[in-house]
């Protein structure tokens, strides 16, 4: 088996004459967390779109554990888990009952439907709350059950869009303890986007900058502190290489939406 998990090769997506995603290609090695950082429109929902199959490609390509994303769409989808940014988890639904449309999307037996929903629910620490509908759950809870949806059928790539943003600091250490030990366990790449630099630097082997659809640098995140300067962090390196900053407010918005919608404490 190959040691590559993820490869792509010029991806690009243009929305009319204007490129949102601009000839970019990487590696991710199985078994690492990579990261996708980047000023709100830079590309990275886009690119994750891309390579979940959701939005299709204008021109290069990507390989998804040894599939090509144009030829082999069907086959990428039975091996990835994709966690967007907004909400996905249906309110007027229990935990549960998100659970087995999940199921029933990824083609899981009925056989075993019962059973991983259960081991979900219980790894993620959501069993004492399965049958309360989800408008009832807190925003940790919400985003813990939405994990559990995108690693219910064990995907060998887990994607996550912005996978903390909204939640409190102990909701964020709590969620990502789970997803961490998932990762132990199963040995999951994780591809992540986040407008957190600490949590970037703490959670991701490698990552890549983007800025105007372009990756703009790529390596580990003390390799590029060092580029900078022996005190820098990741923040320094962002502007070092874009230019530019996390709009504070802009990303207060994205934050509102999402405890908005999710209903947050």
């Amino acid at each position: 088996m190959s040691s590559t998990a993820i490869e792509t090769f010029d991806l690009t997506r243009y929305y009319n004459t204007i490129p949102a995603v601009d000839k970019i290609s990487f590696q991710v090695q199985a078994g690492t967390v990579f990261g996708l950082l980047g000023p709100n429109g830079a590309g990275k929902s886009t690119t994750i779109k891309m390579l979940t199959t959701l939005l299709p490609v204008t021109s290069g390509t990507a390989s998804i554990m040894g599939y090509d994303l144009v030829h082999d769409p069907a086959m990428i989808r039975q091996r990835i888990g994709y966690v967007p940014q907004l909400l996905s988890a249906d309110g007027d639904l229990t935990g549960y009952e998100n659970l087995v449309l999940s199921a029933k999307l990824y083609g899981l037996s009925r056989s075993s439907q019962s059973q991983r929903i259960r081991e979900v629910l219980e790894f993620m620490g959501l069993e004492a709350y399965a049958h309360r509908l989800v408008s009832q759950y807190s925003g940790g809870m919400i985003r813990k059950l939405e994990i559990a949806q995108g690693v219910l059928h064990n995907p060998a790539i887990l994607f996550l869009d912005e996978p903390t943003i909204g939640l409190d600091p102990m909701a964020r250490k709590t969620l990502w303890e789970r997803i961490q030990e998932w990762r132990k366990n199963f040995k999951t790449t994780i591809l992540l986007t986040t407008h957190d630099m600490d949590e970037a630097d703490r959670l991701c082997d490698v990552v890549a900058f983007m800025h105007l659809g372009k990756i703009v640098v790529l390596d580990t995140p003390a390799k590029l502190k060092a580029t900078v300067g022996p005190h820098a962090n990741l923040d320094d390196v962002f502007m070092r290489y874009t230019g530019t900053s996390v709009n504070p407010s802009e990303y207060q918005n994205v934050k509102q939406t999402r405890r908005t919608i999710s209903h947050l404490d």
